[in-house]
């Protein structure tokens, strides 16, 4: 099972592949937390209120007063918080659940129920984007979610720049225990100069994170090392409206 899996999600990587010219006309930088635990507005909210900066939030609705990873996950009085100041809600399947293991029928179930359980507390809200969860994908997956959202976000490392997927744009984990091993100064930099959009995910903020969350140290850090670059931070959803409104994102030959 593992070897397959391996084999679908490199499937995924190098076919179906929807090219897009990614060109903005100055750097950009998207921040977003997946799933997505009650810290990451609790703790991480006013971080990003400091800065003066909107994120991304990637719900499943069936996680909603829940556990993941042990840790208790958001409200709804939470999410439209978060909504009302202006943050983007985006999808990432209502039980949190891998595409590998979800056919085609289980998975559009799957981003029917989310959306409308999202449109159900923030009004009608439609989401726009997707993030998959635990960065699988699949060419099956792929070819469904092309129709329902602008793009999806992954996990592969990377500055997003000329031709890219739009169902797997790139992102770097802001994970405390992988920080050390980026050059975050160089990354940014990069961004700026080349005018691309560097994107990142994070999932719980506290002192004591999980493997996969991150301090407010950090997240202060980060932030603040994108602005020194000069990199304009944008929820996912505004920095491809961005990309796309300037008339320099288009369908690659």
């Amino acid at each position: 099972m593992r070897q397959l899996d391996q084999f679908r999600r490199r499937a995924a990587r190098y076919l179906e592949i929807e090219p897009v010219t990614v060109a903005p006309v100055r750097g950009l930088f998207s921040l977003s937390f997946d799933d997505f635990p009650e810290s990451a507005w609790s703790v991480a909210g006013p971080i990003l209120a400091d800065h003066g900066v909107l994120a991304t939030y990637y719900v499943c609705g069936g996680l909603e007063r829940g556990t993941n990873l042990d840790l208790p996950q958001f409200t709804t009085d939470q999410l439209q918080a978060l909504h009302a100041a202006g943050h983007e809600v985006g999808c990432h399947t209502f039980g949190h659940d891998s595409v590998l293991r979800l056919d085609g029928p289980a998975l559009a179930d799957s981003l029917d129920r989310n959306a409308r359980w999202v449109a159900e507390r923030l009004d009608g809200y439609r989401m726009q984007t997707f993030a998959w969860p635990f960065g699988d994908a699949s060419l099956g997956a792929k070819r469904i979610l092309r129709s329902r959202f602008d793009l999806s976000r992954g996990v592969r490392e990377g500055l997003n720049l000329g031709r890219e997927d739009r169902m797997l744009i790139k992102s770097f984990g802001m994970e405390s225990r992988r920080l050390p091993g980026y050059d975050l100064e160089a990354m940014m930099a990069e961004a700026a100069d080349k005018g691309g959009w560097l994107t990142a995910y994070a999932h719980d903020v506290s002192d004591h994170p999980t493997p996969y969350g991150c301090t407010p140290a950090d997240l202060d850090r980060v932030l603040t090392l994108a602005k020194q670059a000069g990199l304009t931070i944008l929820p996912v959803d505004q920095a491809w409206g961005e990309c796309v409104g300037q008339g320099r994102a288009s369908k690659a030959a």
